[in-house]
């Protein structure tokens, strides 16, 4: 999302208490895998793979970036925000340096992908790729190791994220960065709304900025990710915010997911803007780490 549609939706959080106590700041260790490639190997080079994953009658468009060696390999899914400018590439290359496999996808209706833009759907896309994903066919051809698969989204993609995990038993964990939580319009009339949209509207097909204020606007208790809060206390969380005027919103959700019992947070506040244009190094750093906890193995007594 633009700086400016960010602060339409954030409108009433500036004035809102922050409702987790963040921590200080503090040196972060930076994994070798931002800044070192990994050995080659002949046998089971890294590769990409193009995509067509079936969504709502259409075939959406995906990458996925495939880690070196024999595999399988734990998988994380991103997803992007609205529209989708930034698709947090370099931060999937880095993940795959790490030895895990990326996915990215375009929901429908953006960025070339078939069929009309709807938010409605946007979660039913990412639940298209993580079931294409765990196909045995799909998952032998591309080295994914279902028992060990993630997700995580920017923006608009975090709200897609939680709305998803939090329906999804089978995932390591859920990670979100700089998240909107799209069932938050209460700060802007109708006109505000068609205003955000329209300049967040490009590469978006079948829609309108009115159509998108309005369904907004209509489902707005649906959308609100506060629900997902009893699904995502099952499974650890990851919550990265920045200086965007969103952060009382992934406060709430933390405060919502400790209400049933989640006790796996990670959360990080960085003084950064949305898109985190200046903190690149800082954003794989957080969210490689957080992946290798994930798969650490117990240690034996």
């Amino acid at each position: 999302m633009r700086r400016s549609i960010i602060l339409g939706m954030a409108a009433l959080a500036f004035a809102a208490p922050a409702l987790y106590a963040r921590p200080a700041p503090r040196p972060v260790p930076i994994p070798a895998a931002i800044y070192t490639d990994p050995a080659p190997n002949k046998l089971h080079p890294a590769r990409m793979e193009v995509l067509h994953i079936p969504s709502g009658g259409v075939e959406i468009n995906g990458v996925a970036y495939l880690a070196a060696g024999p595999g399988p390999h734990p998988t994380l899914v991103i997803c992007h925000g609205w529209p989708g400018n930034e698709k947090n590439l370099d931060l999937a290359q880095a993940v795959r340096r790490a030895g895990w496999n990326v996915v990215t996808f375009n929901y429908r209706g953006s960025w070339g992908s078939p069929g009309n833009f709807r938010f409605a759907q946007n979660p039913e896309d990412a639940r298209a790729v993580l079931a294409y994903l765990r196909i045995p066919a799909n998952a032998a051809k591309l080295g994914v190791d279902v028992r060990k698969m993630a997700i995580i989204g920017h923006s608009m993609g975090g709200w897609v994220t939680t709305m998803v995990a939090g329906e999804d038993d089978g995932l390591l964990g859920a990670g979100l960065i700089s998240a909107a939580n799209m069932g938050v319009m209460r700060g802007l009339d109708r006109p505000g709304i068609v205003k955000m949209a329209a300049e967040n509207s490009e590469t978006l097909a079948g829609t309108s900025p009115e159509m998108m204020a309005d369904e907004l606007i209509a489902e707005r208790p649906k959308f609100d990710f506060l629900q997902a809060a009893p699904g995502l206390a099952k499974m650890p969380l990851l919550v990265l915010s920045s200086d965007d005027g969103l952060a009382p919103q992934t406060d709430a959700l933390i405060a919502a997911v400790r209400a049933k019992g989640g006790k796996r947070i990670t959360a990080y506040h960085v003084a950064t803007d949305h898109g985190w244009n200046d903190k690149r190094v800082l954003l794989q750093a957080h969210v490689i780490r957080w992946l290798q906890g994930l798969v650490v193995k117990p240690k034996r007594a």
